[in-house]
């Protein structure tokens, strides 16, 4: 039996017809001057049990439980974006006949709007005592049973919005993720930083080892690739002067959904002037311990949120990436590997990239399995093999090292920053190089970039975060599904028209 033509369904369309037939307009244009449920909680906060507010009239709007009748009087919740509240019907205050007619109208799943007194029951639950009722949407669609939530985890992200009907945790988690993100706007701001956007479309998609998506632009009479990265346009404007930049934006790569990655994703990248890779560190342990503590107000109920503050606490730990992974695998010498040992050893833990990979490749295949599992807290990995990396600058001080590091927490990359490689000619040479190795996993040369360094980049740091991970990372949220809004899902079976 189709969804469409379920008994529920044409009970409920059987009511929509039932209310028109009436003249009663089940989806009206507006229902103005309401006030969130939260302001009728506060009207009976001084309340005494069975008193009400008799001289007041509040207007609240929103989707309703379940009605629950006791002859005279009936009790229905109500949720909208503060919360929920009770609604107390009674004949007295409706009349018989509409109070009958709406007992037989309403069902779980209708939006409503409700003028009424704010009321403090005996029980002592603060109600509205409602005066009129309107019907702004009529669901013909029932909600997930006892608004328990969709059971099936494939159903809860391809029909999000159930989810977030039937799930106040879940409608609590992406509200946290959105003041997140705004918290890190605010931050950056607060820092100096300027906020830009960069273009989706890319000739060259670069600035990452990633497989872009293709599509073609009809103006340019090309083929054009999704951005896999913020970073080659950000650096352009350092050369054009802009010396703090940042961008929260959305990027595409055409790999695989996991815990930890998604085709489509939300990443911050800023780009700061005359700094090196050691402040950028300092910044972002203020930035991380500046979010644990705003997402410790908005999520209270989680324990993973409320611990944060002591969990991002800094200064974050420090390892070093030859000396931990030398350490942690039993390999001697790292640096003195050649590529065909890099890939050998990569092999024997299960890689299967392909034979012709960097060596950065296997190197950080290497550093995944044995040391990344072990980072639960907050720790700063620093200074990466210089052939993991193409865009950093070289150790000062510690050859074949380039100055870089990533955040680590919950086993997962939280951050990553360099300081910033400007020489153009050291640039060409390894984007050259990198391409002479024909991998899975190399950065694209991007022509334009190189010629945009000629003009002079000053000394400067850059980092990148997963605005996703992030939010994982500091509510304890192990799936990178649960705080992508719609993340992609295989289609149902046959759900695709023949």
């Amino acid at each position: 039996m189709a969804d469409d033509d379920s008994p529920l369904r044409r009970e409920r369309r059987a009511k929509l017809e039932a209310l028109r037939s009436r003249g009663v307009e089940a989806y009206p244009y507006r229902y103005g001057d309401r006030v969130p449920s939260s302001a009728v909680v506060a009207a009976c906060r001084d309340l005494k049990p069975g008193d009400a507010l008799a001289d007041r009239a509040l207007r609240v709007a929103g989707r309703i439980g379940p009605v629950r009748s006791h002859g005279k009087s009936s009790f229905v919740d109500l949720v909208d974006g503060a919360g929920s509240l009770q609604l107390l019907l009674r004949v007295d205050e409706l009349g018989e006949a509409p109070y009958r007619q709406w007992l037989s109208d309403l069902d779980p799943g209708d939006i409503v709007g409700a003028e009424g007194a704010p009321l403090l029951t005996r029980r002592g639950e603060p109600s509205l005592a409602v005066r009129s009722l309107t019907m702004l949407a009529k669901a013909i669609a029932p909600p997930p049973e006892k608004f328990h939530g969709l059971k099936d985890p494939e159903e809860r992200l391809r029909r999000r919005y159930v989810d977030l009907l039937s799930s106040a945790e879940t409608r609590d988690r992406f509200r946290a993720r959105a003041l997140l993100t705004r918290e890190v706007r605010g931050f950056l701001d607060r820092e100096g930083f300027l906020e830009v956007e960069t273009p989706v479309l890319a000739s060259v998609a670069s600035g990452a080892a990633a497989q872009p998506f293709l599509t073609r632009s009809n103006y340019l009479d090309a083929e054009v690739q999704l951005r896999i990265s913020l970073e080659l346009p950000l650096k352009r404007l350092l050369v054009g002067g802009l010396e703090q930049v940042y961008e929260v934006g959305r990027i595409f790569r055409n790999e695989d959904l996991d815990a930890t990655h998604s085709p489509e994703f939300t990443m911050l990248e800023l780009y700061w002037a005359y700094e090196d890779y050691e402040a950028m560190a300092r910044l972002v342990e203020r930035l991380y311990a500046h979010l644990a503590a705003r997402v410790a107000e908005l999520l209270p109920d989680s324990e993973a949120a409320r611990g944060a503050p002591e969990r991002f606490r800094p200064p974050f730990a420090r390892v070093d990436y030859v000396a931990e992974l030398e350490r942690r695998s039993g390999i001697v010498d790292l640096l003195g590997k050649s590529r065909e040992q890099l890939r050998d050893l990569a092999r024997s833990i299960g890689a299967t990239v392909p034979d012709d990979s960097t060596a950065g490749t296997f190197l950080d295949k290497l550093f995944g399995h044995y040391v990344e599992p072990h980072l639960d807290r907050p720790t700063f990995v620093f200074d990466f093999p210089a052939a993991t990396t193409p865009l950093a600058k070289r150790h000062r001080s510690r050859e074949g090292l380039v100055e870089r590091f990533e955040l680590f927490s919950r086993g997962f990359e939280l951050g990553n920053a360099y300081s910033e490689l400007n020489d153009p000619d050291e640039q060409e040479r390894r984007f050259r190089e990198q391409l002479s190795q024909r991998g899975e996993e190399t950065v694209a040369y991007d022509a334009d970039f190189v010629e945009a360094l000629r003009f002079g980049m000053p000394p400067a740091t850059g980092l990148g975060i997963g605005v996703d991970r992030m939010v994982m990372a500091l509510a304890g949220i192990p799936s990178i599904k649960d705080v992508i809004l719609f993340p992609p899902t295989r289609e149902r079976p046959g759900s695709r028209a023949a």
